[in-house]
Parts: C-alpha cells; sequence; structure tokens
C-alpha cells in the first residue's frame, strides 16, 4: 500500500476540492482556524456521500482539551450523529488538568464508538511522556494518532515522529500532521518512516472582505482546500511510497 494522503476540511467546498485533488481520506471539521471542531449536522449530510473515507473531528468548542460533562454528553451525541450519517470514523481526544491523556472520558467515547474507525487527535501533543501516552492509545485500541511529535509542527518534531513510528511497530499508526506542505512532505516521510500524512493543503484566498473582518465575520487571513494542491501531494507520495 503506498502513503495515505489525509486531508483536513471544514466547508462544502473544501470537501469537493480533496476529493477532486485524490485524498484518500478525509477529516471533516468546522472552524479550521481554530484547529478543528465539530462539523455541522448539514456537512455531515453532504460527506456521506463522499468516494472515500470520511472521519469526523468530535470537539464541541474551542479552547483546550479538558472536557466536563456538558462536553462529554455533546460529544456522545456527536458520535451518534456521525454514525447515522453512515461516515467511516470520528476523530478524538481528551486531556486532564496536567495534559496527560483523560484515560476515563476517552474509555467512555471509544466504548461509545462501535462500527467506526477513531483517531486520537492532537491532545496527543500536549503530553508530558509521548512513549506512556502512545501506549496508553494502544490500549484504547484506536486505528492512528495525529500528532506533529509534540512540537507545534511536524516539521520540528521529526525525531520524535520517528521514535514513535518505531514504538509502534504496526499497532497503530503515526500520522504526522501540522504544517505539512508540499516544500517537506517529503522529507517528514522520509525521516520517519510514517506511512500517512495528514495535510490542509489549503491556499490563501484572495478579495477577503473589509467589512466582513471589521464586522468579526470573517478572519483577517482566510484561507480555502486547493484541488491542485492536493494533487501535486497525492502525486509527490505517489512517487517515494
Amino acid at each position: 500500500m503506498g502513503i495515505i494522503l489525509e486531508v483536513c476540511v471544514d466547508s462544502p467546498q473544501g470537501l469537493a476540492a480533496a476529493i477532486a485533488g485524490g485524498a484518500d481520506r478525509i477529516e471533516l471539521c468546522s472552524a479550521l482556524d481554530v484547529g478543528g471542531l465539530t462539523p455541522t449536522p448539514g456537512l455531515l449530510t453532504l460527506a456521506a456521500n463522499a468516494p472515500i473515507p470520511v472521519y469526523a473531528m468530535i470537539r464541541p468548542r474551542a479552547g483546550d482539551f479538558v472536557f466536563g460533562a456538558d462536553d462529554e454528553t455533546a460529544m456522545l451525541a456527536d458520535i451518534d450523529a456521525v454514525r447515522a450519517a453512515g461516515l467511516a470514523g470520528v476523530v478524538l481526544g481528551a486531556s486532564r488538568p496536567d495534559d496527560t491523556l483523560d484515560l476515563a472520558l476517552l474509555t467512555r467515547l471509544t466504548d461509545h464508538t462501535t462500527g467506526l474507525g477513531v483517531t486520537l487527535h492532537r491532545a496527543f501533543d500536549l503530553v508530558p511522556n509521548a512513549d506512556e501516552a502512545l501506549e496508553q492509545a494502544v490500549e484504547l485500541g484506536v486505528e492512528r494518532v495525529l500528532t506533529s511529535g509534540l512540537e507545534v509542527s511536524a516539521p520540528n518534531g521529526l525525531d520524535r515522529l520517528g521514535r514513535l513510528v518505531e514504538q509502534a511497530k504496526g499497532r497503530l499508526s503515526i500520522m504526522p500532521g501540522s504544517g505539512i506542505n508540499l516544500m517537506n512532505a517529503e522529507q517528514i516521510v522520509r525521516q520517519t518512516g510514517a506511512r500517512e500524512i495528514h495535510s490542509s493543503c489549503r491556499r490563501p484566498i484572495d478579495g477577503v472582505s473589509p467589512k466582513a473582518i471589521a464586522f468579526g465575520f470573517q478572519a483577517s487571513a482566510s484561507y480555502a482546500t486547493d484541488s491542485g494542491i492536493v494533487r501535486s501531494m497525492r502525486a509527490m507520495l505517489d512517487e517515494i511510497g
């Protein structure tokens, strides 16, 4: 099998662009500018028609990953909605106040994912001990860990990413993500030995509305998934895969 390209999207247009460009899998979100939140019901319904696997983010709010009882109730309901929509899986994570993985909550969430695949998201990158957290992820039974190697971006975490790939030994997949683009994807794959990578494949949007920015309806810099970037990334991975 070649190297899997997962593209994160947060709009109907982004979903279409990722599919057209040849993505192997979609991470479906809303609000990528804050790291991705749970997608809307309408986007879940649209993604159900995708010809490739779609994993939906389960994150009820922006901010940290320390979730309370109301957050958990929302997350369980969102997992049910993903299953009802017919998607392939979910992306989730949870932290304790000391940044270790919240194993009690994660166990309850993963126990609720019957019939769905599970990716552990970058709450993993906050942990104080990556080796211990990886063994906990294996025990949870997740398919993969999305990680930048505990750094802000994956290009800065290459050594640890490589060690995590070795430690995982095929028990789960280590999927580098954050800051991966056409300029560095080859180095990341070759240096870490990862067989999946995660990228937004986005470009800046031209013609941002100053009025929309002034009213707070739009960020000062906005981005959109680009099918051409996805296609180029896919071609590059095929060459080195």
